[in-house]
């Protein structure tokens, strides 16, 4: 079965990492959904994709140089004017708070620590999904693969989904040296003989970000694992539900 994830929620339609977006991906009919994580000056997990708040948000500067309470009072609703006032900024608590009540519902969570570096983010997030004991429901990935690597001696339950833009030879060799079950390619990034030859090997590919319908059907015809898409409403319609 092809799995569909919300990239960023429903990000096509509503302000993308927030708890709007992501309710919006369930009632969709998403499989899951992803999201990224960042922290705060006091340490708290945030969920927003940019390193700075300028393009989603009203407040301007590094999301690491503000504490979560200057973080929870700003408007996230970022082109979608219907929404302001009513997307802030979530926790990942808050998110798998929620999740974890949806009987399985995957979340795919990105580390965003390829720019900045922020000390300690992988035992933080991983003991967050412990405490709502998501360890079967939760992805981590990341483009830092040695944040994924590190992720991997913290947790031997958790998967791990190895993110990458280019061209990579053998990815289902690279991504069994880390101890990852699934890799997430750019779309352009993969191709058939790479979704066959990794699967085989027990090995998930989830394309990111598949919004051009016509690449939807052609994931759903090769058994593809799954794919982030910022339209998961529309996917549900080609891929029915199973």
């Amino acid at each position: 079965m092809t799995q569909i994830f919300g990239h960023r929620g429903a990000a096509g339609t509503c302000p993308e990492n927030t708890m709007v977006s992501f309710k919006a991906a369930f009632e969709a009919g998403a499989d899951g959904i992803e999201l990224d994580v960042q922290m705060s000056s006091d340490g708290q997990i945030v969920v927003i994709h940019d390193e700075k708040l300028d393009r989603t948000t009203n407040l301007k500067g590094f999301v690491k140089d503000f504490s979560y309470r200057e973080l929870s009072k700003a408007d996230a609703s970022y082109k979608f004017a219907d929404y302001a006032g009513h997307a802030p900024i979530p926790l990942l608590e808050e998110v798998l708070q929620w999740a974890a009540s949806i009987p399985h519902f995957l979340v795919n969570i990105e580390l965003k620590n390829g720019i900045i570096d922020y000390e300690g983010i992988e035992e933080k997030v991983i003991k967050i999904i412990r405490n709502f004991q998501m360890e079967k429901a939760a992805i981590l990935s990341s483009f830092n693969h040695y944040s994924l690597a590190k992720c991997r001696e913290l947790s031997e339950e958790i998967e791990l989904g190895v993110l990458y833009s280019e061209g990579l030879y053998k990815p289902w060799e690279y991504a069994a040296k880390l101890k990852a079950g699934a890799l997430h390619p750019h779309v352009y990034a993969v191709n058939r003989d790479i979704i066959v030859s990794a699967q085989a090997r027990g090995i998930s590919v989830r394309p990111f970000t598949v919004n051009n319908e016509a690449i939807m059907k052609e994931l759903y015809e090769q058994n593809c694992s799954g794919f982030f898409t910022d339209y998961p409403e529309k996917a549900r319609v080609l891929i029915p539900a199973t």
